[in-house]
């Protein structure tokens, strides 16, 4: 079967009624199966909160180098803070992007022999002096991204035969969301450069908003790669490995990578990341007969690396591997573990 462009969905059908609603929750699975990817329009996500969100994000990358860098993640034991361009890495290859990563505002767990490595991800953020009200349209934006993510997975458990509130365990202390703005420098000149080389996401939903008329995704479908420009007032949707892990590969945590733009021009791009605590364990679905029968089993990432239970299992695995300058400074000890 080919595949032209990714599935639409309605997010407004799962409030229009029963049938309605049970319709949606049948696309949503199918095309999670199939695909692991889909549009996701109808969101209701007020349309002066995105125009903000992308103007502070443009406002940021403006600012002068020197204001960019004393936020960079080398001082962040948490990864947090900006990453200039060329300094991370996926599928062993350099990604042509800036970016700056925002997590949840807590306090830092100390490290020690009875503390897993990965709470040395829980900690603050690191914001830029000169716009203090980027912290307020971010923790807006999360919020709101957090509420349609949960909705989705509510939606996913029940259109497995599973109990509506199957993940709520996992995600209702203390749920580890990120977010990344990344601004792509245009590269490919015109032979395509890679602005992100291709994985598969290590946590369990990603709602992805790109900037009106830009491309540059491309999506893995059985063997191809599709491409998937922005579309107006629609987020990309595509699951992680811990939902494939939960549905023991029935739902499908797919390959997907980033083009660099064509030089001269660039592209902003803002992947949330909805992520259960770093000490949750996703549940294995109690998944319906006919929906069991069809499983896949787990895929691996592209390093052959087996998809582990527990979150910060796979959130540090992917962090240690992505941000080398980070480690050396602050997890000297983890190398080599």
């Amino acid at each position: 079967m080919s595949l032209e462009t990714l599935p639409v969905l309605d997010f407004s059908q799962l409030n229009a009624g029963p049938e309605a609603a049970a319709l949606f929750r049948d696309d949503l699975r199918n095309a999670m199966h199939e695909v692991g990817f889909l549009y996701l329009a109808g969101h209701g996500i007020p349309q002066e909160l995105t125009d903000a969100i992308l103007d502070i994000s443009r406002r940021f990358f403006d600012l002068p180098e020197e204001q960019k860098l004393a936020i960079e993640n080398v001082h962040s034991p948490q990864f947090r803070g900006y990453t200039r361009v060329g300094g991370e890495l996926t599928d062993g290859g350099i990604d042509w992007r800036e970016q700056i990563d925002v997590g949840v505002e807590r306090a830092a767990i100390p490290p020690g022999p009875d503390v897993a490595d990965y709470w040395r991800l829980e900690g603050p953020n690191l914001w830029p002096e000169a716009l203090p009200e980027m912290r307020q349209i971010v923790g807006e934006w999360t919020d709101r991204l957090s509420a349609i993510s949960l909705s989705l997975l509510r939606a996913l458990a029940v259109s497995l035969g599973a109990p509506e509130d199957t993940f709520d365990a996992a995600f209702a202390e203390r749920a580890f969301p990120l977010l990344k703005i990344v601004r792509y420098p245009g590269e490919s000149n015109p032979e395509p450069k890679q602005g992100v080389g291709s994985h598969r996401d290590g946590g369990v939903i990603t709602l992805l908003l790109v900037e009106p008329g830009k491309g540059g995704l491309q999506v893995e479908y059985q063997g191809t790669w599709i491409d998937a420009p922005q579309v107006p007032g629609t987020f990309v949707v595509n699951i992680g490995e811990m939902l494939e892990l939960a549905t023991n590969g029935y739902l499908k945590a797919t390959l997907h990578r980033v083009i660099s733009p064509l030089r001269g021009t660039d592209r902003i791009s803002l992947p949330f990341f909805y992520n259960p605590a770093l000490d949750a364990t996703m549940p294995q679905l109690a998944v319906s007969p006919e929906f069991q029968s069809r499983a896949r089993g787990l895929s691996v990432d592209p390093t052959n690396s087996p998809i582990l239970e527990t979150y910060g299992d796979n959130a540090l695995r992917y962090r240690l591997r992505a941000h080398p300058n980070v480690v050396a400074v602050h997890h000297a000890d983890l190398l080599g573990g």
